[in-house]
């Protein structure tokens, strides 16, 4: 049988619902007849015979007429769509109303046809009918209720805590108590609201607040625990997430939606709790209109567009209407999954995904040269410390020099800005990927220097072959009179689930029954997310005037011991019992520190409280730019001595310091596996 023939003849076919809707229909019927000749009989002592009929024939005549025009009534009122299993004070006041509607209609209509009633029989009969109706829609809750209340729950169901005794708490009972597939069962809730304490929720005792937690996991013997706190601040969060923790029991969270929209609730919309969780800080909403009227109608450039920070620019990139989006990056399978992914959400874009590298000055010509960028996201780069570590050189032709080449594609091709992507691993470096990073910034620091001088044409193109793409082709330095071109950096810390961070990776071990591996008790990290980051680097990007560094504000850093215990937890393990963590020791590179500004460099507000301008360390700009060549040649020649080069380039950058930092554990210790440690 075809899928087609299937369909039709299931068209056919009544629903559960409507079936059960016929059913309460009937029901419905049968409640008002009995109930309206219940209060004949009663007003006359419960005697048939004594009922006179000047009554029983107007009773007779007309209780079937009302009984049907009472169910089309009831339908209006949306009495046969409610979902019975979960019936509560809607579903109460719904029945209610209907019931009351129809016993007014009764009366009038009785009265006007067949003369006065008996007073008991309106006040016998609306009251009779509105308990009839209400007992079959609430005698399957009630009996599902009495069911968990006795009981009568499988011995082997998981007894789950419920932190939050409000709305979002009773909604998550409710389920609980009446989805058969779940083996779950609340014992009781948890609330720090004291005026709660020592009351119930439906059968289920309130013990106290969060510091009550522990002591009542353990006298209730709490297998999981529900947070259906989605007002809770983050701080509140965090905190009685790591109470929590503590228990070792499984632990479960709504998704943040459920702040804003109201609704049926249920244990399966519940979610794992996320890292972001204890970061212990709201969420990061920057006003992006800005943003907007910035980018809207102009083309924009993302270089890099197939990373982690590069992909997330895209997407808020093409949800802020620009003219055009081209995706430059060398790695074809990540672009692709970007491409695909904004296709599909705006057919509308004039997107243009390109494959090249930004070492290849040739290509960047072409790329500016055809399509004019007005805005320049620059995120390629090579980001992975000890991978940069064991080829510096690699570190230096791709940050460095990369950025150089489309720095000056960018300038000569009339871009209005172009905005670095930079790392806190760009202050006092100790790596080479954080000192090619520095490099980046000051690279774009002359540039700016230069220009408002006047002096663009002193900027010299770099070349590692014969220079087709000459800038000045006619030797008039015409092309750099009106050169208008804004550079700024926009410097931030780590990026929860980044390509390389180092969630992911303790995830994994974890999976895999351990160990984690952290390479020191005390290092520490600043943690945003990826769009709070973007967000942040957009919005600076209007507030640029050329030269500045941007900083973004990461909020409190977070301890990585603490950060991969708290995993462990999360998962459901005891650290150091169930998931060893072993200390393997600081690499080459690392720090225990990030800073976010240099000793040197001091700060500046702008508009947003989250960015801050740091004031650039003055350097001889001239000097610079004549040992930018130098350290290309020596970086595509593969010199062994790159990190002195560098190191006499960049003041703060000291690789020498690393070894005895790692030693003694000092400030300039180093830096973890991927970027988050």
């Amino acid at each position: 049988m075809d899928k087609e023939h299937r369909q039709k003849m299931n068209g056919h076919k009544l629903e559960h619902w409507q079936i059960m809707a016929i059913c309460l229909m009937i029901c419905d019927f049968a409640t008002i007849h009995l109930s309206y000749f219940l209060a004949l009989w009663i007003r006359f002592d419960c005697v048939y015979s004594a009922i006179p009929q000047g009554y029983l024939q107007p009773y007779q005549c007309f209780i079937t007429p009302y009984s049907i025009g009472a169910i089309i009534l009831f339908w209006f009122f949306r009495m046969y769509r409610s979902m019975w299993r979960y019936a509560s004070y809607s579903e109460l006041t719904k029945t209610f109303s209907g019931s009351v509607t129809a016993s007014i209609i009764h009366m009038i209509l009785i009265s006007g046809l067949y003369g006065r009633m008996p007073l008991s029989y309106y006040l016998w009969g609306s009251g009779m009918q509105l308990i009839l109706l209400l007992v079959p829609r609430f005698s399957y809750r009630l009996l599902l209720f009495l069911r968990a209340g006795l009981g009568h729950t499988d011995d082997t169901s998981n007894r789950v805590m419920i932190i939050g005794a409000g709305r979002h708490g009773q909604m998550i009972l409710r389920d609980l108590t009446t989805a058969k597939e779940l083996n779950d069962k609340a014992v009781c809730f948890i609330d720090d609201n004291p005026n709660k304490w020592g009351r119930f929720v439906e059968g289920v005792p309130i013990v106290g607040g969060r510091d009550d937690i522990l002591v009542n996991v353990q006298k209730y013997k709490v297998d999981k625990i529900f947070l259906a706190i989605p007002k809770a601040s983050a701080e509140d969060r965090k905190e009685i997430i790591g109470i929590c923790n503590e228990t070792g029991c499984e632990i479960k969270t709504l998704p943040a939606m459920f702040q804003f929209v109201l609704g049926q609730l249920t244990v399966s919309a519940m979610k794992d709790v996320s890292v972001e969780d204890l970061l212990g800080r709201e969420p990061i909403r920057a006003d992006m209109t800005e943003v907007f009227n910035f980018i809207n109608e102009k083309v924009v450039l993302v270089t890099g567009g197939g990373g982690s920070i590069g992909s997330e620019l895209c997407r808020q990139v093409a949800a802020h209407n620009p003219k055009q989006l081209i995706i430059f990056d060398v790695y074809e399978n990540n672009t692709y999954a970007i491409q695909l992914e904004l296709r599909h959400k705006y057919p509308e874009l004039d997107l243009v995904v390109l494959i090249g590298s930004v070492r290849d000055s040739r290509r960047m010509f072409e790329v500016f040269d055809e399509y004019r960028p007005q805005i320049v996201y620059h995120a390629a780069a090579h980001k992975h410390v000890p991978l940069m570590e064991d080829s510096p050189n690699e570190a230096i032709k791709n940050n460095a020099i990369g950025t150089y080449k489309t720095a000056y594609a960018a300038m000569v091709h009339d871009c209005e800005r172009f905005v670095l992507i930079s790392t806190d691993k760009a202050v006092n470096p100790l790596n080479i990927m954080g000192a090619s990073k520095r490099l980046c910034e000051m690279i774009i620091q002359s540039f700016d220097a230069k220009i408002k001088a006047g002096q663009a044409d002193q900027i010299p193109q770099l070349f590692t072959h014969m220079g087709s793409e000459n800038a000045d082709k006619d030797g008039t330095g015409e092309i750099f009179r009106n050169t208008r071109t804004e550079f700024v950096a926009v410097r931030f810390g780590n990026v929860l689930g980044s390509n390389g961070s180092v969630i992911p990776i303790f995830k994994r071990q974890i999976e895999e029954g351990g160990p984690v591996t952290v390479t020191h008790p005390d290092i520490i990290r600043y943690f945003m997310t990826i769009k709070e980051a973007v967000s942040l680097v957009m919005l600076a990007g209007t507030y640029a005037h050329g030269g500045e560094i941007f900083v973004l504000d990461m909020g409190s850093p977070v301890r990585i011991d603490t950060l991969a215990r708290n995993l462990i937890k999360l998962s459901g393990y005891k650290p150091d019992v169930d998931i060893k963590i072993v200390y393997t020791g600081l690499r080459p590179g690392e720090k225990l520190y990030e800073e976010k500004l240099m000793a040197e460099e001091g700060l500046r507000k702008t508009d947003n409280d989250l960015i801050h301008i740091g004031c650039p360390i003055p350097f001889d700009t001239d000097e610079f730019l004549k040992q930018l060549d130098g350290l290309m040649t020596a970086a595509y020649s593969n010199k062994k001595n790159i990190r002195e080069l560098v190191a006499a380039m960049v003041s703060t950058y000291h690789p020498e310091m690393a070894p005895a930092a790692e030693a003694k554990g000092s400030k300039y210790a180093a830096m973890v596996v991927g970027e988050d440690q």
